[in-house]
């Protein structure tokens, strides 16, 4: 049968050694055939143009599909848009200390790199406590202040599993460590509690134990904005140490939490508690409301004089690290960082940013809804043509090449370091990966067979439980380019 014999074509064959059947249909046909191999019930949108933005392939071109973090090609090209300055240090975003009274005030500007790591050398968490070391000896409350951006810690649409993990950790304007902390479990003797490492910002009711052999079987939750974290099931006694990254919920009382360490650590007596501002989100915070009721911008209030401030790296390297890695924290404050440029630092204001952008580009409004900005909330949705316009807008934008850059390459590296390997497009294609439950993602750039450049975007949705579309995405990926 002709269907099946599909399946067993060798994605590198030159067209000239098909089978006559093979050669009589068009590649959008032999992409389809490819496509239907698929598990039952998995939904394809693709378009492939060429470098004219001529289709080359358009496989449900305008439908509308839940892209994943596909979500951040939108995401940061509006920052590359916007944002001035990213090739420069960020000297807007670096997080500040100020002394209000006996109170130390940490206060976050919306950088998602400063760090309290040991080994720490840019935009460490210490030069802020040594400067306050510095300064006095004794201090009072140690404040947490995010008030730059509204306290939105989790976009509309993002399922409630996900945050304790680091996948659904709370974005904040003050973020440190990635709002994430390292849990490690080991096991101890047969018969005994397994063995938790963890910094103590969380209390640990450790109902784990040791059994014999290595097989393991372990669990962890916590419930929303509690701070005890409950772990349960068996270590193996000859298993190795198991790692998990966990989300933070509170980013600000975290980060203030560790400078009091930090102050404590150099000798500076804390008398009192940590303690957190926050700026409470309201429908001023939406640019539609705010229009309609003829209101102004919401703005943080304007914080104490400052003691200490940090200047963190070029906020274009973080961009790079967003789309190789798919870092959702990050791209989350980048969407508020765009927001601050003309709203409050809403994520309604970030995607009215979005909004704007996406018309200059020609991108149809029935293209695209969004609900956050790294692609977790499930009410996210767009149309294969659209992220084509977009790319191919980025494409001839200054920063264009740059952009580019940003993008994992099949088989070499980010997100992409696995895929393509040994077949025509390992290290040929430039692209944003997506994955999400039920969905696939991907869309970008590669160079076909014959050398010229061709822009494409492919999703897949409703893919069965414990399936995956990207073997086939990457296989129909292949035969596109193959063919030109």
């Amino acid at each position: 049968m002709k269907h099946i014999a599909l399946g067993h074509i060798a994605l590198g064959i030159a067209l000239t050694l098909a089978t006559p059947a093979l050669a009589q249909q068009t590649l959008e046909q032999r992409v389809a055939a490819k496509l239907a191999e698929a598990p039952l019930g998995t939904r394809f949108g693709l378009v492939v143009v060429d470098d004219t933005g001529k289709d080359i392939v358009a496989i449900n071109p305008d439908g509308r599909f839940i892209p994943a973090s596909n979500t951040k090609i939108y995401t940061t090209a509006a920052a590359f848009a916007n944002l001035p300055g990213i090739n420069q240090p960020d000297t807007v975003g670096g997080a500040t200390v100020a002394l209000r009274g006996e109170d130390v005030v940490l206060r976050g500007r919306g950088d998602a790199r400063l760090s309290s790591a040991d080994d720490c050398t840019v935009d460490c968490l210490a030069t802020l406590a040594d400067a306050i070391a510095a300064k006095t000896r004794h201090v009072r409350n140690v404040i947490g202040d995010d008030t730059l951006f509204p306290d939105q810690r989790w976009g509309p649409g993002m399922s409630w599993n996900n945050i304790p993990s680091s996948s659904g950790t709370g974005a904040s304007a003050l973020t440190l460590d990635d709002n994430e902390l390292k849990l490690t479990i080991t096991p101890g003797r047969a018969g005994e509690p397994a063995r938790v490492e963890l910094w103590p910002y969380f209390t640990v009711d450790n109902q784990a134990r040791t059994v014999p052999g290595a097989e393991t079987e372990l669990g962890w939750d916590r419930d929303p904005n509690g701070k005890q974290l409950r772990i349960t099931g068996t270590i193996g006694a000859d298993a190795k140490p198991r790692t998990w990254q966990l989300g933070i919920d509170d980013p600000a009382d975290y980060a203030a939490w560790r400078l009091k360490a930090l102050l404590e650590a150099r000798g500076v007596k804390v008398k009192g508690q940590v303690q957190v501002r926050h700026r409470a989100l309201t429908p001023q915070d939406d640019p539609d409301y705010r229009q309609k009721k003829g209101l102004p911008v919401v703005q943080a209030a304007p914080g104490e004089p400052v003691l200490a401030s940090l200047t963190p790296p070029p906020f274009a390297e973080n961009l790079k690290h967003i789309n190789k890695v798919s870092q959702n924290l990050h791209a989350e404050l980048t969407l508020r960082r765009v927001a601050s440029l003309q709203g409050s630092g809403s994520i309604a204001d970030g995607v009215a940013q979005v909004e704007k952008m996406l018309d200059t580009a020609g991108v149809p409004r029935t293209a695209w809804d969004f609900s956050d900005g790294s692609g977790m909330s499930s009410y996210n949705r767009v149309a294969p043509r659209g992220t084509v316009k977009l790319l191919r807008w980025i494409a001839v934008q200054p920063w264009g090449a740059q952009y580019r850059e940003t993008l994992p390459i099949g088989g070499v590296d980010g997100t992409l370091r696995n895929r393509f390997k040994g077949t025509p497009l390992e290290g040929k294609v430039f692209a944003k990966t997506g994955t999400l439950n039920a969905t696939n993602a991907l869309a970008g750039y590669f160079t076909g067979a014959s050398g010229k450049t061709y822009t494409f975007a492919f999703y897949a949705n409703d893919v069965p439980r414990d399936a995956s579309g990207t073997k086939y995405m990457d296989d129909a990926l292949n035969i596109v380019a193959a063919g030109n």
